[in-house]
């Protein structure tokens, strides 16, 4: 493929908004073997290794482990590492993660330098690192799970079974809402799961009260400015910086950086924030002035497409009037936020190969059989993925009018017997 064609300079934004970033043209095999490279050299000869969702609030708990380890790497080289880039990507629209050049990156190995190993995961990614955990780690090492909630129990049953065996220990620290039969399978393997209320908590809290460790009074507002933005309180600007860091840093360097200095970033960071802002808020009103409202049963849905922060913008159409926003991106994935008029969210995810929480969750609706189908995507929009998460919504809105309906039924039958 021509560099041209992905190459984001010049082009204008309503255009380049509407397409994945550069790392979905980059062939999953190659990526994987750079992956599966970079976990082997994290994981190997470790004392305690950590997956995590990549996000704000498992790198928080990623952070604590490694206190509680004393096995922080040294900020030095990374700030060294952020004001390069800051000044490097003068200029630079494309906010999505990249692959540094490691020839130039005084922070290449780091992942391989703490005897804490970090391996980043999402929740498709879950068994994959389980399975690398599996094959790269040292008997009797000591296994974190942090943010993560597998969907089926059977689709980690073989690593995680085998790990219970192998390593010293296993505890998993989340916030998501388990089905209990899952949650009830990974204890019976000797796992400690701590699962906190996901209303309530952010997994950083989970993981704070859990460790059997004296930590600072940094590492409580830590997990309390992590929890503003996971829980989406929104009442410390802070939380923010944080969220908007973590996407645009990687795991390690973010651990490296909050382990440091907590919920108060350095100055070279917050620069670098505010310089990846700009564009950022550029997108928000893009995707924003995409969105087309939707009345399904009692609720207003507003839906709309592009590259761009997903949460501010649910944030935005929020305050417009939506009791519930779905942001369909380029990749094909979509994130479904609510409101207190919609707690409904995951139970929508949940029927297009999706999960969460009742107020934010996320899916990958599988239509998506060839490049065909991604160029059909591109150029309408998302029109079929937005088709087939409003049919969800249908279905859902259809199922809480029964349930309502049943529950006036019950209530009635009491108040008949009653008299």
């Amino acid at each position: 493929m021509d560099d041209d064609l992905i190459d984001e300079a010049g082009i204008p934004r309503s255009r380049y908004t509407r397409l994945p970033g550069k790392g979905f043209f980059y062939p999953d095999s190659l990526d994987e073997e750079r992956a599966e490279r970079r976990a082997k050299e994290a994981i190997e000869g470790s004392e305690a290794v950590v997956i995590a969702d990549g996000d704000a609030d498992g790198l928080a708990c990623a952070a604590m482990i490694r206190e509680a380890y004393d096995a922080a790497l040294d900020v030095a080289d990374f700030e060294a590492a952020i004001a390069a880039r800051l000044a490097a990507d003068e200029g630079d629209a494309d906010d999505s993660p990249t692959v540094e050049d490691d020839a130039d990156d005084p922070t290449a190995d780091a992942h391989a330098q703490s005897p804490v190993g970090l391996v980043a995961a999402g929740p498709y990614s879950l068994d994959t690192s389980l399975e690398r955990v599996l094959a790269y780690a040292d008997d009797d090492v000591d296994l974190f799970v942090c943010d993560l909630c597998p969907d089926d129990y059977e689709w980690i049953a073989e690593p995680l079974e085998a790990l219970a065996e192998a390593t010293a220990s296993i505890r998993w620290f989340d916030h998501h809402q388990w089905d209990e039969e899952t949650a009830a399978a990974v204890r019976r393997l000797g796992v400690d799961l701590v699962v906190g209320a996901s209303d309530e908590e952010c997994t950083a809290d989970v993981t704070l009260r859990s460790l059997d460790h004296e930590f600072d009074d940094r590492w409580a507002e830590l997990a309390a400015v992590t929890r503003d933005h996971d829980l989406w309180i929104k009442e410390d600007p802070r939380s923010d910086d944080l969220a908007d860091y973590s996407y645009w840093a990687g795991a390690e360097e973010y651990a490296t950086v909050v382990g440091a200095y907590g919920a108060d970033l350095p100055d070279t960071v917050a620069a670098f924030v505010a310089d990846r802002r700009v564009e950022k808020e550029a997108r928000i009103d893009d995707a924003v002035g995409r969105a087309v409202t939707h009345e399904v049963g009692d609720w207003t849905v507003a839906v709309t497409y592009g590259r761009c922060s997903q949460n501010e913008v649910a944030e935005t159409l929020r305050g417009e009037g939506a009791d519930a926003a779905v942001i369909v991106k380029p990749a094909g994935s979509a994130s479904i936020r609510g409101s207190e008029g919609f707690r409904h969210a995951h139970e929508v995810a949940g029927k297009v190969n999706g999960g969460g929480h009742p107020q934010a969750a996320g899916c990958k609706p599988d239509i998506y059989d060839d490049m065909l189908d991604y160029a059909h995507h591109w150029t309408t929009e998302g029109q079929a993925c937005k088709r087939v998460i409003l049919a969800a919504f249908e279905a859902v809105a259809e199922e809480v009018a029964e349930a309502g309906a049943a529950a006036g039924e019950d209530s009635g039958a009491e108040s008949d017997a009653d008299e």
